[in-house]
C-alpha cells in the first residue's frame, strides 16, 4: 500500500512541476531567450517537482511487488 501512495505522490509532484514548466514557456513570446528561460526555471522551486516526482514514481515501480 505504501508503494501505491508513493507512486501517487510522485505522480502529483510530476504533474505540478510539468505544468509549471509549461506555464513558464509563456515567457518566450515576450522576448526571453532560451538561456534566460532555463536560468529562470532552475531558480524556481516548483520546477524541481517534475524530476522529484519522476524519481518517486521510478522507485515505487521498481519496488512494487509482482504479486497480484
Amino acid at each position: 500500500m505504501g508503494y501505491i501512495f508513493l507512486f501517487l505522490i510522485g505522480f502529483g509532484l510530476s504533474i505540478t512541476g510539468g505544468i509549471s514548466i509549461i506555464a513558464y514557456l509563456n515567457f518566450l513570446p515576450a522576448g526571453v531567450s532560451w538561456l534566460e528561460y532555463f536560468q529562470y526555471i532552475t531558480g524556481r522551486l516548483e520546477c524541481y517537482f517534475l524530476p522529484l516526482g519522476l524519481i518517486f514514481m521510478m522507485i515505487s515501480i521498481h519496488r512494487f511487488p509482482n504479486k497480484l
